[in-house]
C-alpha cells in the first residue's frame, strides 16, 4: 500500500488494521521556487548564487526605507548604516568593493524592471520577497548594470480564492541607538582649558611654568566669552583655578548645566504606520490593492519623514494561449530634514554635539538665572548681544537654527510595470507547446521640488535678509524589452531558452533658482528682491541590449546554463559603445545518484560553479555641491563650464578632457559552493567561494597638475576581490507546538589593488592610499610612538628615504615636520569576517524573533574623536580619554599635553578597532487562536512588539563603526533605536 501528501515523500507499507505511518518531507516537492533575472527558477537547479529574502524578515522591522532592512539578511552582502534621518537609505555593497571610481551599487529591480524611482517610495509591507544576486551566472543577464549584484523586489500579488482583507497598524517611539560621545563636565572643561593656555605660553613663547600657570589664569576670561558665561558664579574666572594646586576649585558651585545635544534631541520621537491591503482573485483574474500612512518624527528637532502609498497588481488569463498584467504604484513623501552637513557652523551634529559644556542654550543674568521674554518663555542665546565675547558660533544658536531654516524634500513617485505574455504550455499548442512571446514596459517618474531657507534673523544669510533656495528634479525612465522563450521536456531532457531585446532611457532635468532680501512669513521666491543663483541642466541616458539564457537539466540532476547580453552604452563614443557580456554555470545535485540513495540523512546535496563577465559604464565624479559622488554620462567627451561670463558674452574653460577610446569596465566573477539538506532539512547548510576580478577600471588616468588638468577618463588598473560565505540554518526544536530555530551567517571579502597606471602605481588622497599589491582606501599616515616624558610632545615614527625611495634609519622623534613626511600603511575599513546570528522560537500561538550582526577586524579612522582629543579652537570640549593627558615632567602616558589648535601630526593614535556587535532586532508576537476568531467573524489576529537596533557594542562610544564603507565617521545624524507596538488583522 502507497501512502503520499502533498509536500512528503511517498512511503509504502504492509496492510494491517492498524497503521501508524511517519512522512518525511520531499526537499524536491517543496522545493523554493524564487525570482532570478526575466524569470524564475528552483533553488536545487539554480547554477548562480543568490538568496531570497522573505517578507516575514521585513515585516519584523520598523523600516522606511527597504535598503535598511537588508542587513543580516544574507551572506556577502554589507550595509552601511548611513545617516538616521527618517527615510534615508542605507549603503549596499554585494561581494567587496568593484571598482575603484564606478559605481559600487547594486541594481535594484522592480517587478522585473530596472527601478530609478527613490526606494523609500516603496511601503516594505507590499513586497513579497527579495532576491539578492551575487555573481555572474546569476546577475550577467542584466548586463552593464548588474556589475556589482542585483537587488530583485518583488511585490506581493492576488491569489486565487476569496477576498482576503489585511489591515496592520503600528506605533512607535524612538530614541539614538549610539551612545554619545564621553565628553567631559563643565569643571573637567575649564581645567583643560587652563592647562591647554599654560602649555601654549611655555612651549610655544617659552614663559616659566609659574608665569605661564599666571597668564592661563588671568585669560580664561577672554578666551572662554567672559563672566557671562562662567557657570561658577562663586568665582571670578581669574580666581576658580587654585594657584596652589592649578586645579578647578572643589567648591566651586555652577548655575547652570545645559547640553546643548540634549536640547536639540527627542527621546520619544514618534513614529505611526497604517496600511490596509485587498487581495484575492478567480483562477483566470487576481488582484492585490493596498494603501498605506506613515508619519516618522526624526530624533532631530524639526525633522521627519511622512508617505501616502497606494498600489495595485493585477493579472489575468483571457485565454489559454494570452495573458496580461499591470502593476502601478504612486507615493507621495515629505522629508524635513537640516540642510547643513561637514563642519559648518549650522550643522548641529557638528556644533552642538562639541560645544564646550559651560555654554547655555539659554541666555543667563548676572546670577546665571534663565532670562525670559514678555510671555515667560525662556530665551535662546545667539551670542549677539553687545559684549558678548562667546568663542564660538557668533549670531548662532543650534535650537534655534533648527526651528527657523527650512529644509524639505517633497517627492511624487509613480511606477508602472506591465507585461503581455502570448503562447501557452498546453499539449493542444503542438509543436508550439512552451513557446512564448513576452512583452514588458515599465515606466518609473519621480519628481522632487526641494526648499532650502535660511532665516532673516540669525544666522549665515541674516546680513543679506534671509536666503530661499527652490530645486526641482524630474526624473523620468521607461525599459521596454521582449522576450521570446522556449520551455520543453523530452523525457528526461529539460530546455529552457531565452531570446530577447531591451531598451532603457533615463532623463534627469534640473531646475533651481534663489534670491535674498525675502518677505518676512513668504516662502516663496517672488518677493525676494536679489538674485542669488539660477540654473538649469538635463542629463539622458540611454542602454540598448541584446540578450540570450540556455538552462538545460538532465533528470533534475545535472544541470547548465549559459547567459549573454550585448549592451550599448551612450555614455562612450559610437566606436566603443557596445560590449559583450556572458556567464556560465553548472550544478550536480549528487543527492540524486543512487550511490547517495540509501543515506537517509541526506536530504538534498548539490555542488555548483559558474564564471562569467560582466560590464560596468558607472562612472561617478565627486560633486562638492551635492557633496557626494554623482554619476557621470557623458564619459569620453570634452566638456566646457560656461560659467565665467565675459560682460556681456558667454564664457567659458574646459573642464575636461576627451577620450574616444574609453570602454566598458569589466568584471569577471568564479563562484563555487556547496549546498546541503540534511536530518529531514533541519539542518541546512551552504558554502561558496567566489573570486571577482575587475579590469580596465573607469578611472581619472592623473596627469601633471602643470597642465591645468589632475587627469582624464580612462579604463586603468585591476582590482580583485575574493572570499567565502557561509550559511547555517537549523531546526533545534520540532514538536507538535514547539519550534525553535537557529541560523548563523558569515562572510569574507579580501580586496587588493593589481594594477594601477605604468606612470603612477598609487593613488593618494588625503588618509587614503590606493596602491598596487594593497586594499582600496588602506589608511596612509603618520604613526604615532607614545609621549615624550619630558615634555609631553606627541612622540611619531619617523624615517629617511634613500635615492631608491626606500626607508632608512627608522626612529622615534617629536618633529612634525618630519612625521607628515614619514607616513605607514596601516590597514583598511574590510573587515575579516562579517555575518549575522539570528533565532526563531514559537509555542503555540507565540512567536519571538531575535536578530544580531557583527563584524570582526577592520579600523575606522574617527575625525569626531580626533577633533575631541585635538581641539582647534577655544570653546569646543575634550572627550574624557583626554583626562589621561601628559600634566607635568615625568609623566607617563599615552595622550600628549592639551593645547588649543596645537600643531600636531595626523596619527594612528584615532584607527578605532571597527569590530561591533548589534542586536538589530527582536520581536515577540501572538496569533490568537483561529476557533477564537471565528466565533468574531475574523480570520486571524496578531499583536506583536519589537525592538529595533537595540544596543551595539563597539570599541568606542559614540562612534558608529556601520557609518560608511571608507572607514571614516563624519558629523551626521545618528542611528535610531525604536520601540514599536502593532495588530495585524486578517478578515
Amino acid at each position: 500500500m502507497q501512502i503520499s501528501y502533498i509536500g512528503m515523500e511517498t512511503a509504502e507499507v504492509a496492510i494491517h488494521p492498524t497503521v501508524k505511518v511517519a512522512l518525511k518531507a520531499d526537499a524536491q516537492a517543496l522545493d523554493e521556487v524564487m525570482v532570478v533575472a526575466y524569470g524564475t527558477a528552483k533553488k536545487s537547479s539554480f547554477t548562480g548564487s543568490a538568496s531570497t529574502i522573505s517578507n516575514k524578515n521585513l515585516e519584523l522591522r520598523p523600516i522606511t526605507n527597504v535598503s535598511k532592512g537588508l542587513e543580516g539578511q544574507t551572506t556577502g552582502l554589507q550595509a552601511a548604516s548611513g545617516s538616521g534621518q527618517p527615510g534615508s537609505a542605507a549603503k549596499v555593497i554585494i561581494r567587496g568593493y568593484g571598482s575603484i571610481n564606478a559605481s559600487k551599487d547594486p541594481l535594484y529591480v522592480v517587478d522585473g524592471i530596472p527601478y530609478d524611482g527613490d526606494l523609500n517610495s516603496i511601503n516594505p509591507s507590499d513586497i513579497e520577497n527579495m532576491t539578492i544576486l551575487k555573481d555572474a551566472s546569476a546577475g550577467a543577464l542584466y548586463g552593464a548594470r548588474g556589475a556589482n549584484g542585483v537587488v530583485m523586489i518583488t511585490t506581493k500579488q492576488g491569489k486565487e480564492g476569496k477576498t482576503r482583507v489585511t489591515w496592520r497598524s503600528t506605533v512607535g517611539w524612538a530614541s539614538r541607538s549610539l551612545e554619545p560621545y564621553n565628553n567631559v563636565d563643565q569643571k573637567e572643561f575649564v581645567q583643560l582649558t587652563y592647562e591647554a593656555l599654560r602649555n601654549g605660553y611655555v612651549f610655544g613663547n617659552g614663559y616659566t611654568w609659574d608665569n605661564a600657570s599666571t597668564l592661563a589664569s588671568k585669560n580664561l576670561s577672554s578666551t572662554l566669552g567672559g563672566e557671562e558665561y562662567n557657570p561658577f558664579k562663586n568665582y571670578t574666572w581669574d580666581t576658580v583655578i587654585d594657584p596652589q594646586t592649578g586645579l578647578v576649585r572643589s567648591d566651586a558651585t555652577s548655575a547652570w548645566n545645559e547640553s546643548w545635544m540634549d536640547a536639540v534631541q527627542k527621546d520619544n520621537a514618534f513614529r505611526q504606520e497604517h496600511q490596509i491591503s485587498v487581495n484575492g482573485g478567480s483562477a483566470k483574474t487576481k488582484y492585490m490593492f493596498s494603501l498605506g500612512y506613515l508619519n516618522e518624527d526624526g530624533i532631530l528637532v524639526s525633522t521627519g519623514f511622512q508617505r501616502y502609498n497606494a498600489r495595485a497588481n493585477v493579472s489575468t488569463e483571457v485565454n489559454e494561449w494570452f495573458k496580461a498584467g499591470m502593476n502601478t504604484a504612486l507615493a507621495n513623501s515629505v522629508q524635513n530634514f537640516s540642510d547643513y552637513d561637514g563642519s559648518s557652523n549650522s550643522n548641529v551634529w557638528y556644533s552642538a554635539q562639541f560645544m564646550g559644556p559651560i555654554y547655555p542654550m539659554y541666555r543667563k543674568d548676572a546670577d546665571g538665572k534663565d532670562l525670559l521674554d514678555n510671555n515667560g518663555n525662556r530665551l535662546l542665546d545667539y551670542a549677539d548681544a553687545a559684549g558678548n565675547n562667546r568663542p564660538k558660533y557668533s549670531d548662532f544658536n543650534p535650537l534655534g537654527g533648527l526651528r527657523d531654516d527650512i529644509a524639505d524634500y517633497k517627492n511624487d513617485v509613480a511606477s508602472l510595470r506591465t507585461y503581455m505574455t502570448f503562447g501557452s504550455d498546453s499539449d493542444k499548442a503542438k509543436w508550439a507547446k512552451g513557446l512564448k512571446l513576452t512583452l514588458n514596459f515599465g515606466l518609473d517618474y519621480r519628481n522632487q521640488l526641494q526648499k532650502t531657507y535660511m532665516n532673516m534673523q540669525h544666522g549665515n544669510q541674516a546680513a543679506s535678509g534671509g536666503l530661499l533656495m527652490k530645486y526641482n528634479r524630474r526624473t523620468q525612465s521607461y525599459t521596454f524589452n521582449q522576450l521570446l522563450t522556449w520551455n520543453r521536456s523530452f523525457g528526461l531532457h529539460n530546455l529552457d531558452i531565452l531570446g530577447g531585446h531591451e531598451f532603457y532611457a533615463y532623463k534627469h532635468e534640473y531646475l533651481s533658482a534663489g534670491k535674498t532680501n525675502l518677505m518676512e512669513g513668504i516662502l516663496e521666491l517672488r518677493p525676494g528682491t536679489n538674485l542669488y543663483e539660477a540654473d538649469s541642466y538635463t542629463d539622458n541616458y540611454r542602454i540598448e541590449s541584446w540578450l540570450g539564457r540556455f538552462n538545460y537539466n538532465y533528470n533534475d540532476k545535472y544541470y547548465f546554463s549559459a547567459s549573454v547580453r550585448t549592451d550599448g552604452s551612450s555614455r562612450f563614443q559610437k566606436n566603443n559603445r557596445w560590449g559583450t557580456f556572458w556567464s556560465v554555470g553548472a550544478n550536480w545535485r549528487m543527492s540524486q545518484e543512487e550511490f547517495m540513495k540509501d543515506i537517509s540523512w541526506v536530504n538534498n546535496l548539490s555542488l555548483k560553479v559558474s564564471y562569467g563577465e560582466q560590464g560596468n559604464d558607472n562612472l561617478q565624479q565627486f560633486s562638492a555641491a551635492a557633496n557626494d559622488y554623482v554619476n557621470d554620462y557623458y564619459v569620453w567627451q570634452s566638456l566646457y563650464s560656461l560659467n565665467y561670463p565675459n560682460a556681456n558674452q558667454v564664457g567659458g574653460l574646459i573642464s575636461s578632457l576627451e577620450n574616444r577610446k574609453i570602454s566598458w569596465e569589466k568584471s569577471g566573477n568564479f563562484n563555487v559552493g556547496v549546498e546541503a539538506s540534511l536530518f529531514d532539512n533541519r539542518l541546512n547548510v551552504s558554502a561558496e567561494y567566489y573570486n571577482r576580478k575587475t579590469t580596465d577600471m573607469l578611472l581619472s588616468y592623473p596627469m601633471a597638475t602643470s597642465t591645468g588638468f589632475s587627469g582624464y577618463n580612462a579604463n586603468v588598473g585591476d582590482m580583485r576581490n575574493s572570499g567565502f560565505e557561509f550559511d547555517i540554518k537549523g531546526t533545534v526544536v520540532r514538536t507538535k507546538d514547539w519550534t525553535w530555530n537557529l541560523s548563523w551567517m558569515g562572510s569574507t571579502v579580501k580586496n587588493k589593488v593589481l594594477k594601477l597606471t605604468g606612470d603612477s602605481p598609487e593613488i593618494i588622497k588625503g588618509i587614503y592610499s590606493t596602491k598596487e599589491g594593497l586594499p582600496i582606501n588602506t589608511f596612509y599616515m603618520s604613526k604615532a610612538a607614545g609621549v615624550d616624558p619630558a615634555t609631553g610632545a606627541q612622540l611619531y615614527w619617523v624615517y629617511d628615504t634613500d635615492e631608491n625611495g626606500n626607508m632608512t634609519n627608522e626612529r622615534i622623534s617629536s618633529d612634525y615636520e618630519k612625521a607628515t613626511n614619514s607616513k605607514y600603511y596601516l590597514g583598511s575599513r574590510i573587515p575579516d569576517l562579517y555575518g549575522s546570528i539570528g533565532t526563531n522560537l514559537s509555542y503555540k500561538g507565540f512567536d519571538l524573533s531575535v536578530l544580531t550582526t557583527y563584524s570582526i577586524g577592520g579600523k575606522v579612522f574617527d575625525y569626531l574623536y580626533e577633533g575631541s582629543m585635538n581641539t582647534m579652537y577655544a570653546g569646543d570640549t575634550w572627550n574624557k580619554h583626554a583626562l589621561r593627558r601628559w600634566m607635568k615632567p615625568g609623566d607617563i602616558t599615552d595622550v600628549p599635553r592639551v593645547e588649543i589648535a596645537g600643531e600636531v601630526a595626523r596619527t594612528d593614535r584615532f584607527l578605532i578597532d571597527a569590530s561591533y556587535f548589534s542586536i538589530k532586532n527582536i520581536t515577540l508576537g501572538y496569533t490568537f487562536p483561529k476557533n477564537w476568531m471565528r466565533k468574531v467573524g475574523l480570520e486571524s489576529v496578531r499583536l506583536f512588539g519589537s525592538i529595533d537596533n537595540l544596543a551595539l557594542f563597539s570599541h568606542l562610544d559614540g562612534m558608529d563603526p556601520q557609518y560608511n564603507f571608507n572607514g571614516e565617521t563624519e558629523y551626521s545624524y545618528t542611528p535610531n533605536r525604536t520601540y514599536s507596538v502593532g495588530f495585524e488583522i486578517n478578515f
